[in-house]
């Protein structure tokens, strides 16, 4: 079957496990399977290609697409914050590479009820995992116009956060707020600024504060990196690809910690002490997508690649 849509910096993500040797690899967000065919098809060594993703959707088209390597694929339902359960079920101590893709894939966004898309009209969901209870619809209808205003400022760094909170609360008082052309057509008039030209739709920020939120992506991204990190073997590589500055932030925040050989002991005058460096630096600055990929499908053109080695641990003498 054709895949449903592209996969983010592609080549990038190869070449960041190129001259491995890889028996076992973590896939944290399955997604359609584009990463995995392509990791597949460069690492023939592969044995056991653990893929997690909790869209039971995509784990269906995922494991069709990869029928090829069924007898090395193992596809899980669940978050990629459950790393640690699901490799520990499978009697996996440690693995030789691990992948964590933070985006939202085109198939989602393209699916109009699953309420992703700010151009295709849909109910207001979000949900990544259908059997999730909380939706966009009930954010936007039941919180304050203070936790409104929050969510917009903090989770999407929209700009006109509080006129965004008080249009919604205003609104809300007369009918809910149940589909995704309902927000944009209140929101529209809000936040459209006729100076900007950078081709990004005016709610594009709201939508994505409302989508962290519902699926509490920043809250398991930072226990879930050092997750990832305790599972790797001495050797083994941990590549994300982010899509916006918070996500950025803290894979670039959490790598540098774990890179760095001192510690800051803030609130001793400043002394820093020693540490062993847990983590190598593969890429010093994110790897992006070309002007080519970016053309072929915009969405990729927020995308960073950030890829770190695990170190051997000296034992104390």
């Amino acid at each position: 079957m054709g895949a449903p849509h592209l996969s983010v910096l592609l080549k990038e993500v190869v070449a960041a496990f190129e001259g491995m040797c890889i028996t076992t690899f973590v896939d944290g967000t399955l997604g359609a399977g584009g990463h995995a065919t392509a990791l597949l098809q460069a690492h023939p060594e592969i044995t056991q290609y653990i893929g997690i993703d909790q869209d039971p959707t995509a784990l269906a088209i995922a494991s069709a697409r990869l029928e090829l390597w069924k007898d090395q694929c193992r596809f899980v339902h669940a978050n990629f914050s459950d790393i640690a359960t699901v490799l520990a079920e499978r009697q996996v101590a440690s693995c030789d590479g691990i992948l964590l893709d933070l985006g939202v894939s085109s198939m989602q966004l393209d699916t109009a009820e699953r309420g992703f898309s700010i151009n295709n009209p849909g109910p207001l969901d979000m949900r990544m995992n259908p059997n999730r209870t909380l939706t966009a619809a009930e954010i936007v209808n039941t919180w304050s116009e203070r936790e409104l205003a929050y969510l917009f400022r903090n989770y999407g760094e929209e700009k006109r956060w509080r006129q965004a909170a008080s249009a919604i609360a205003k609104a809300r008082q007369h009918q809910p707020l149940t589909t995704t052309q309902e927000l944009v057509n209140l929101l529209y008039p809000i936040l459209k600024d006729p100076r900007s030209s950078k081709g990004i739709h005016p709610l594009t920020l709201v939508f994505q504060a409302l989508r962290i939120a519902v699926n509490e992506e920043l809250d398991v991204l930072e226990s879930t990196l050092k997750h990832a990190i305790d599972l790797l073997s001495p050797g083994g590589r941990l590549a994300v690809i982010s899509f916006h500055s918070l996500e950025d932030r803290i894979v670039k925040q959490c790598f540098a910690y774990f890179a760095s050989d001192k510690e800051s002991t803030r609130g001793i005058a400043g002394v820093f002490k020693d540490k062993q460096p847990l983590l190598k630096m593969i890429t010093r600055k994110p790897a992006m997508p070309s002007t080519e990929e970016c053309a072929i499908n915009p969405r990729a053109r927020s995308a960073r690649l950030r890829v770190v080695e695990k170190v051997g641990i000296e034992p104390q003498t």
